[in-house]
């Protein structure tokens, strides 16, 4: 077996001082908005590794505002959206937020995506009781002291993973394999692959390698060593595209699973066909039959709807409706009322101007999400979720399991 771990450290105190930073420069506590319109921000990564995600994030909240403030806006007042760019950089999120708190007075964050720009910005969210709704995966961002400022609308990346090596051992995976960049989630996933191959009596193996590297060529060779017959690719986009080239060329018969944001359709598209066919994908699953998540594809009027959208236009519904709900626009407000909203009971609401009018008729809801039950933990993780598995043929994704 073969454990590269090159960076783990940087990249580790690279994170902290981000996040240190942040907590360093937080100013004076946030003040409820008690007039002129109700200020809320979007964080996502319009350019950067998520670019390909981040704009439509941005665009279904934006139309979930307009809808609203077209409908008379929430208790009387208009809603102000405020959209930034995370470029998917922990340092650049600091500044994007540092604005949003500072100068725009938004009362919520949205939309992050990349678990080191939540890290590096959620201090900032939480010193200034700004609730954080984020898409991010990493296991640690929940455990951070937020004081119940964060809402993980995404599935921590344990329990992705979990789900995944069960995956891949089900589907005859008996040498399962591991390569991708550092990354915030990246020890919880080994330690899930290790203890998951010691119980079940599988060989594991492990290679971490640097994101920017135009040939991977002699990590790949290196892997191939230990014989995998499933691998796991754990990166980006761009370093996943160098990657399978290279295990292609390398002569890799085995088979091969990522992550759906990873080895998206642009991807897949821009490769020869021989190079991704049968490599297998997986996401975290909408509720794609719910009226919610058609409500998305008409407000967006397109079919493909990722499960990161999904999620953004939940974000938005939950804040109006636990603003409606406490009567105040403030973000500790919302970060009191959420749950009200959105489990324990009640008349079942897939969209915020269906909770309105009840709300207002002081009728508990309980809002059901295009993304699936938004139903939180005690340290704001979500519960419920599940994935679907799918199958590149021909540069043609199809579904081959969708469950827990």
């Amino acid at each position: 077996m073969t454990t590269e771990t090159n960076g783990l450290n940087r990249r580790t105190v690279l994170q902290a001082s981000a996040a240190g930073l942040a907590a360093a420069l937080a100013p004076g506590l946030a003040k409820a908005q008690s007039t002129g319109p109700i200020r809320i921000g979007t964080l996502t990564p319009l350019t950067g590794a998520g670019g390909s995600y981040g704009p439509i994030m941005r665009d279904i909240v934006a139309a979930v505002v307009r809808d609203v403030n077209a409908a008379g806006g929430v208790l009387g007042r208009q809603i102000q959206l405020i959209s930034e760019d995370d470029q998917t950089n922990p340092e650049a999120a600091v500044r994007a937020a540092r604005k949003l708190i500072d100068v725009d007075n938004v009362i919520a964050i949205m939309g992050t995506w990349a678990s080191s720009v939540t890290t590096a910005v959620a201090p900032l969210c939480w010193q200034n009781r700004i609730p954080l709704f984020t898409v991010s995966g990493a296991d640690t961002i929940t455990r951070l002291p937020h004081q119940g400022y964060i809402f993980r609308t995404q599935p921590d990346s344990q329990e992705q993973f979990k789900s995944v090596i069960r995956y891949m051992h089900a589907s005859g995976g008996t040498r399962i394999g591991y390569m991708g960049p550092q990354a915030p989630f990246v020890p919880g996933w080994l330690r899930q692959m290790e203890e998951y191959a010691r119980a079940n009596n599988l060989q594991h193996s492990s290679l971490i390698y640097e994101a920017d590297k135009t040939s991977l060529r002699s990590e790949v060779e290196t892997m191939m060593r230990n014989t995998p017959n499933f691998m796991f690719l754990g990166g980006y986009a761009t370093d996943t595209a160098v990657l399978l080239r290279d295990l292609f060329r390398a002569g890799y018969t085995g088979r091969l699973i990522a992550p759906a944001y990873a080895a998206n359709q642009t991807l897949v598209n821009n490769q020869p066909p021989e190079v991704t066919n049968g490599l297998m994908v997986y996401e975290p699953w909408g509720a794609v039959e719910s009226e919610g998540f058609k409500r998305i594809q008409r407000m967006l009027d397109r079919q493909d709807i990722d499960p990161y959208t999904a999620q953004c236009y939940d974000h938005i519904n939950l804040a109006l409706l636990a603003i409606a709900r406490s009567g105040t626009a403030s973000g500790e407000s919302i970060k009191d009322t959420v749950r009200t909203i959105s489990q324990g009971g009640g008349t079942a609401v897939n969209w915020v101007l269906d909770g309105l009018p009840l709300i207002r008729a002081n009728t508990k809801i309980d809002f059901m999400g295009a993304s699936g039950p938004c139903d939180f933990d005690a340290i704001g993780d979500i519960s419920g979720v599940q994935y679907r598995f799918a199958r590149y043929n021909n540069r043609v994704l199809e579904t081959v399991r969708i469950g827990s």
